[in-house]
């Protein structure tokens, strides 16, 4: 790629291209600019530093997540639209697991509508168990945890005995809705 065709944006697609072929840890502004056909100084006017990259990195991660989740859950509500959320969410990340793994996890302004818009999307899907307010955000924290946690093992390989890794994740969609349906 020539350097005027770079922008925030395509420095961002080269550090997903070395990302999901080499890992988290390959990702420097040197492995960027080699990647992009610059010198690494050249970087320097699209992004500040490999901080801001990653800043950038995770938005446009949880952008492309929120779009498969909203899609997923688009028109459906309970169950359907939980299982659609929670079998999307697991499917974005067998399909991109160091795009997942690179993405920065806490709250940040830099990331803070990306982020909303994620949030966003789990709300809505709460919704339709009647949860608003803080009963919502206190589901979204367990609904969270429960698929984050699921998916990160998953694709870290953890899950080492025979059972279908799938009927594990249909029990914890289960569980989580049955647990949503049911009043505290």
């Amino acid at each position: 790629m020539a350097r005027a065709s770079l922008s925030p944006e395509a420095v961002v697609d080269h550090a997903l291209r070395i990302i999901d072929e080499q890992g988290v840890a390959a990702l420097t502004l040197s492995a960027v600019a080699a990647q992009a056909g610059v010198a690494t100084p050249s970087l320097y006017k699209h992004v500040r530093n490999l901080a801001e990259l990653r800043e950038l990195l995770s938005a446009r991660v949880m952008n492309e997540m929120s779009d498969q989740l909203s899609e997923a859950a688009l028109g459906r509500s309970g169950d359907q639209a939980l299982r659609a959320l929670m079998d999307a969410w697991r499917a974005y990340v067998l399909r991109h697991p160091h795009r997942y793994f690179a993405m920065i996890q806490t709250p940040d302004a830099g990331r803070a509508e990306a982020g909303e818009r994620l949030i966003g999307i789990l709300l809505a899907v709460l919704r339709g168990y009647g949860l608003e307010d803080s009963d919502a955000i206190h589901a979204a924290r367990c609904l969270r945890a429960a698929g984050h946690g699921f998916v990160v093992l998953e694709a870290g390989g953890a899950f080492g005995l025979p059972e279908k890794l799938n009927e594990s994740y249909d029990l914890l969609i289960h569980m989580i809705s049955s647990g949503l349906r049911t009043p505290r």
